[in-house]
């Protein structure tokens, strides 16, 4: 119902817009050359928004005067920035980060709990105690703030999904641009989709295939898995949540609701951990930021690969259920101290108050060649022909003198456009080789395929993966000292799988482009 509220209200809004006739303002420039009347839309600090004749235009205020019913004080004048979403983001994570903000520029924050669905946050000067910002929240689901967003209730989605093809076309219908581009969204930080099951449970890790199969109801019982003649009760989070619709999405099919036999939601994260932590027949999907009394599954493939949700391997997305959490935002702009804000979210600042809430950050880590002994060993298990053995030789032979750091770029199902965490990691490497962090070293952009056809079509497709990445960041670090650092490419096909060949997921996450630093 929230998605249909959201296209009716923006199918209103777009009518609404070209059918306005209400002229509340004339906006005019210092000699009086030119004029504009019509609705105003809204007031950043800086600019003016303005239905017009000639359609919606963004005006700098300094520029021009302002006469009507519709003018903004411009010395009183109080940001706005309403945000809708997930529940749990909104009441911990955002508003950790949101405080830290706070704190870096010298303001004070003042909390306003209004109901269990809304609050808000004004920031005040402290010497004048002048409320400068007030930053609203809806606290609902991914799918209420995707709702929100379009019906321009909200200014930003807060999310644990990533938006659909209905919601980008009805946002492009919205005027709110193509919220699948680079600039419209933010991949925020990572959490983890995690099994769970009763301390007591003896199942230690359970397979995509057999969780895929939990979900849509063709497993049920636990015989089936080794365990007790009783039925499996499924725990998940509300429909609606962002979490359950990941998970949907990933092993059932972009779009596809759970349909257990037994299945019962929760409202929180909290409930659902201590109905599964409750009963030893229970399995639940929860977030991996979550405490939980329940004890956490491995995932594993019918090839034998194991992987946990660790930090590290959550946030080299190698962890089969890595969960990004975004921000979406319409192509309009945002008050000066809510687009300070973004920014302040996305810097290395941000990222120990995000670990601190519980989430998986992105600071680049690097990962040495010690942590990587499950990674080799299934290399090795999977090598099957001279070719195969003297890649892994090469392999190893550079991983000894180079390390890996976290960031790990994917691609959209497919396609050869990069998916959204890996478009906005193209952005944060781009920023530090600006910065000159890495000067005087060598990045390899080392590109990998799936195991499926020859071991030299897979190494050229793993080549032109790895350059096509190299391209985007030497696109996006346009100030950098390019003499000041080697950047490199690389590619071992096939060599270094991380999942098993037998799934889509578990091919998709094989064909990746790794960053290796000497």
């Amino acid at each position: 119902m929230s998605f249909l509220r959201a296209a009716i209200l923006a199918a209103l809004f777009v009518i609404g817009a070209a059918q306005a006739d209400a002229q509340d303002v004339t906006l005019r420039s210092r000699d009086g050359a030119i004029s504009l009347a019509g609705t105003m839309l809204g007031f950043d600090g800086e600019y003016y928004r303005l239905l017009s004749q000639y359609g919606e235009l963004t005006v700098d205020a300094s520029g021009v005067t302002c006469a009507g019913p519709g003018c903004p004080s411009l010395t009183d004048f109080v940001a706005e920035l309403r945000i809708s979403g997930a529940a749990d983001l909104g009441r911990v994570l955002l508003p950790a980060l949101l405080e830290s903000f706070a704190a870096e520029q010298r303001l004070e924050t003042r909390r306003d709990e209004i109901d269990s669905e809304h609050l808000a946050y004004h920031l005040v000067d402290p010497e004048g105690d002048r409320v400068l910002a007030r930053i609203s929240f809806r606290l609902t689901t991914s799918d209420e703030g995707f709702a929100d967003l379009l019906a321009d209730e909200a200014d930003i989605a807060l999310t644990r999904r990533a938006i659909r093809p209905s919601e980008t076309s009805f946002a492009r219908s919205a005027g709110l641009g193509d919220l699948t581009a680079t600039n419209r969204s933010l991949v925020l930080a990572f959490d983890a989709l995690v099994p769970l099951v009763a301390p007591e449970n003896p199942l230690s890790s359970i397979s995509l295939t057999d969780l895929a199969d939990i979900l849509s109801g063709d497993l049920t019982e636990w015989t089936e898995l080794g365990g007790p003649d009783a039925g499996i009760e499924v725990n998940l989070a509300a429909p609606g949540s962002g979490l359950t619709q990941s998970a949907s999405d990933r092993l059932l099919g972009a779009g596809t609701p759970p349909s257990p036999a037994r299945l019962r939601h929760h409202s929180d994260a909290e409930s659902l951990a201590m109905a599964v932590a409750d009963s030893p027949l229970a399995i639940g999907l929860g977030g991996q930021s979550a405490a939980t009394p329940a004890r956490a599954l491995s995932l594993t493939g019918s090839c034998g690969f194991t992987l946990s949700a660790t930090r590290q391997s959550v946030k080299t997305e190698d962890y089969p259920l890595t969960a990004p959490i975004y921000l979406y935002l319409p192509a309009r702009r945002l008050p000066k101290i809510a687009r300070d804000f973004l920014r302040y979210a996305a810097s290395d600042a941000a990222q120990p108050v995000i670990r601190r809430a519980g989430f998986v950050d992105q600071t680049p880590e690097a990962v040495p060649l010690a942590d990587e002994g499950a990674r080799l060993a299934n290399a090795i298990l999977s090598a099957s022909s001279p070719e195969d053995w003297a890649l892994l030789q090469r392999l190893a032979a550079l991983r000894r003198i180079a390390w890996r750091l976290t960031p790990t770029f994917r691609f959209e199902p497919g396609a050869t456009r990069l998916d959204a965490p890996s478009r906005d990691q193209i952005t944060r490497l781009a920023r530090r080789l600006e910065e000159g962090l890495y000067d005087g070293r060598t990045i390899l952009f080392v590109g990998f395929s799936d195991g499926i056809g020859d071991v030299a079509a897979n190494r050229a497709i793993a080549d032109e993966r790895a350059r096509a990445v190299l391209a985007e960041v030497l696109a996006a670090a346009e100030t950098a000292d390019l003499q000041q650092v080697t950047l490199a490419t690389e590619a071992f096909g096939e060599a270094l799988p991380i999942a098993c060949d037998d799934t889509e997921w578990g091919r998709q996450a094989n064909r990746r482009v790794e960053i290796w630093i000497r």
